[in-house]
């Protein structure tokens, strides 16, 4: 199991070509038929129990990056190297932006 992570802004977006976008997007279509979860990301928040005594919420990422978070997508593949080869044709990655790649690990999923 992988977890993607996409950055991107709409100035790369824009500025690459419409045909190259179509492209992207009908190639996400294809991950999403073979059942790849994605979404486009929303305003995080920030959330802290210190020692389990106060909990606090505060609005905005912890991380920083020079482009902003796009989206998400978790993916099953065979490899990093397919993982990779999965998501090179999304709209991040073609669009002046990145998309990273997380294994992870002893992954159980809870429905």
């Amino acid at each position: 199991m992988f977890l993607a992570i996409g950055y991107g802004d709409e100035a790369g977006y824009e500025s690459t070509p419409i045909q190259v976008r179509r492209h992207a997007h009908a190639h996400d279509e294809r991950l999403r038929e073979r059942g790849v979860r994605m979404s486009r990301a929303g305003e995080p928040i920030q959330v802290r129990n210190t020692e389990l005594k106060e909990l606090r919420q505060e609005p905005g990422a912890y991380l920083r990056s020079a482009l902003p978070v796009a989206g998400f997508s978790l993916l099953e593949a065979d490899s990093l190297e397919e993982a990779a080869a999965l998501l090179a044709e999304s709209p991040c990655s073609v669009a002046h932006g990145v998309v990273e790649v997380w294994p992870l690990e002893d992954w159980n999923q809870q429905d």
